[in-house]
């Protein structure tokens, strides 16, 4: 397939590709996958992302506190987060979100540091990346509490009952290789039926590796492999999708078209 994917999420600053960064990135490049939106999971993880952007062509750093870590949330990490996120190369707020199925942080600790990444992609205009596992409508609501915002909801496992409502919200939807699964019917039909325009595809890397890669390592050459699959979903051409979700990316990202490089 021809070069255009953009891996709207994934984590190549993780341990597990200190031995062949460089080799994961090229086998990237080489699957046409020529974008990354690396993204940060607390204050020394988004400090590595906008550092391993700002040295290779074609990725693209967040800054964040993901909700596993949101008791460790205090007033010096806020502040540091925020001043990562008002810097021009950090294209994003986040990862943050609630996660009610691992529930390493205490509910009340991920629900005040959600809200509080709203607030901030909202004041500084930036979008925000959302994690969002088992805990749908308090997601919603907090979303739904803080009008104006923009952003993805990142991994989307959900299904076609859920999907309208952050379509509603103007939220973009990413797909990973959870889509592929065998028994993710509900996930492939909210894949069908997500509006072209708000449309992403992802790996989060090193995690969730799609079909045929699963129980490997995953890392953001395998973005092709969701794509393909997704586009078969909809009954659309690899090519086509793959500049739909790099566009739909520019867009929400606020990065230079891959076209216009």
């Amino acid at each position: 397939m021809s070069g255009g994917i953009t891996d709207s999420h994934c984590h190549v600053w993780w341990d597990q590709f200190d031995d062949d960064r460089d080799l994961v990135l090229q086998r990237a490049r080489d699957a046409g996958v020529e974008r990354m939106v690396v993204v940060g999971t607390d204050v020394e993880t988004s400090v590595a992302s906008l550092e391993l952007a700002a040295r290779e062509e074609g990725l693209h750093g967040t800054a964040g506190i993901h909700p596993h870590d949101a008791a460790k949330f205090d007033d010096r990490a806020r502040r540091s987060i925020e001043e990562l996120c008002q810097r021009a190369d950090c294209v994003a707020v986040g990862e943050t979100g609630l996660d009610w199925f691992k529930e390493w942080a205490p509910r009340d600790a991920q629900l005040a540091s959600f809200r509080w990444h709203l607030e901030l992609a909202r004041t500084l205009d930036k979008p925000v990346i959302i994690h969002s596992r088992e805990a749908h409508e308090d997601t919603l609501e907090l979303v739904q509490g803080c009008p104006g915002v923009r952003g993805v909801m990142h991994c989307f496992v959900m299904g076609p009952e859920e999907l309208p409502h952050y379509v509603d919200a103007g939220l973009h939807i990413s797909f990973s290789g959870i889509v592929t699964f065998r028994g993710s019917a509900e996930n492939q039909e909210a894949a069908r039926r997500c509006p072209e325009e708000l449309l992403l595809v992802e790996t989060d890397a090193p995690f969730l590796a799609p079909t045929p890669h699963r129980g490997k390592r995953n890392e953001p050459a395998f973005c092709a492999d969701t794509l393909r699959f997704v586009a078969e979903l909809r009954g659309v051409s690899a090519e086509h999708l793959a500049r739909v979700t790099s566009e739909n990316a520019s867009r929400l990202f606020g990065l230079t078209p891959l076209e216009a490089r």
